[in-house]
């Protein structure tokens, strides 16, 4: 159904042609993107943000008198499915950039055709960190961002000592938490047990027995964006499992779908629809008048979405055009101001953000307890600058 319902959006775009645009043919936005797969929970919200952005700035005459046009593509969140959907877009359909969010797995199995094709590509979505080519910029936050605000606020507030870490086994599960475990040894604590899944897998009943016998004082995991994230909280939960407990991967969109199941859960996120601000209430209006009862709700995954089509227009019309060598020049300087504040990918290739430590509620909101503002990425990527 998810297919079908998208069929639409992988057609590029039409939206009514104004006088304000030029004879030029569209600037085309390739979205690769898990319509299946383990992030299929979240690729709705993800699409429906790119195509607020679009909307907005072909209503407001383009990119230098050029309409946006979107070319969706699945991925399968995977390595396969991302290789056939990095080359559709880039050799097939000729789009001029690719803006989205995937699993790490899909991203570096994407990487080659992007350096080949040359092509600039804004990555949307949080990860591992230190994954650098000279063609993708990250909007989204690394975990020298993410994870401190976790650990320290379960050190301090919960006299947490002893850790268990629990991992989908491909490179996002496991790098999270190779730097969780390296901070929390930092700051004095212990990780009593590490253990991970297959990133499709979906029976975590070994594990959780192994959570159970470590008896730790507190529980993180690190699971693939979307569906792992629902089975293993629900079995969790099915289990007993009550200590304090983190997920470096849940989004606000997610523990929505989670019902009661997310609920205490800790999150670190560079957005929650609770940020009291302007630039905040105007998206999600404008979310809510285009979507009605069809939004998904608005999260970490799909706000950098919205905010990178702004981005990218930025560098277009700084550049002069769409060439690739001028556009990858102009992304660093450039800068917009949306949902999580003004954005700006300056730090090799990443950007500076507030981060917000949260808990989910019963009815799947984030409370903010509290925040962190312009957390810098660390060092990612030096060879870049």
């Amino acid at each position: 159904m998810l297919k079908r319902h998208f069929a639409g959006v992988a057609a590029v775009l039409a939206l009514a042609a104004t006088p304000a645009f030029a004879a030029d043919k569209p600037i085309v936005i390739g979205v690769p993107v898990g319509l299946s797969g383990a992030n299929s929970v979240v690729a709705p919200s993800v699409v429906q943000s790119a195509e607020l952005a679009v909307e907005e700035i072909n209503a407001a005459g383009g990119v230098l008198g050029r309409k946006l046009a979107l070319e969706v593509a699945d991925d399968a969140s995977g390595a396969a499915g991302a290789q056939k959907a990095f080359d559709s877009l880039i050799y097939q359909k000729k789009v001029d950039v690719l803006i989205s969010m995937e699993t790490s797995a899909a991203r570096n199995a994407g990487l080659p055709a992007v350096t080949k094709g040359k092509v600039p590509y804004i990555y949307t979505s949080f990860y591992e960190g230190k994954s650098c080519n000279k063609n993708m910029f990250v909007n989204a936050w690394v975990p020298e961002q993410q994870v401190p605000p976790i650990v320290d606020a379960f050190a301090k507030e919960k006299g947490a000592k002893t850790y268990f870490l629990i991992g989908s086994d491909y490179a996002f599960g496991r790098g999270m938490l190779a730097f969780t475990k390296s901070y929390i040894e930092k700051i004095g604590g212990k990780v009593v047990g590490e253990e991970y899944l297959p990133m499709d897998g979906s029976d975590w009943t070994a594990i959780i027995s192994k959570l159970k016998d470590a008896k730790p004082d507190a529980l993180i995991t690190s699971t693939a964006g979307g569906a792992p994230n629902v089975t293993l909280t629900k079995q969790l939960r099915g289990a007993g499992v009550s200590l304090p407990y983190a997920n470096l991967a849940v989004d606000e969109g997610t523990a929505k779908s989670m019902g009661t199941d997310a609920e205490g859960i800790y999150i670190s996120a560079s957005y929650v629809t609770g940020i009291d601000s302007p630039e905040n209430k105007t998206f999600l209006a404008a979310m809510e008048k285009k979507f009605g009862s069809g939004l998904k709700t608005p999260n970490d995954l799909s706000v950098p979405q919205y905010e990178a089509v702004y981005l990218y227009k930025a560098a277009v019309e700084k550049a002069g055009g769409t060439e690739t060598a001028k556009v990858l020049e102009a992304l660093p300087t450039v800068s917009f101001t949306g949902p999580r504040g003004t954005i700006s990918m300056s730090k090799q290739h990443h950007a500076p953000l507030t981060m917000y430590l949260g808990q989910v509620q019963g009815d799947g909101s984030v409370k903010v307890v509290s925040s962190f503002k312009n957390v810098d990425p660390g060092e990612q990527c030096p060879k870049l600058n």
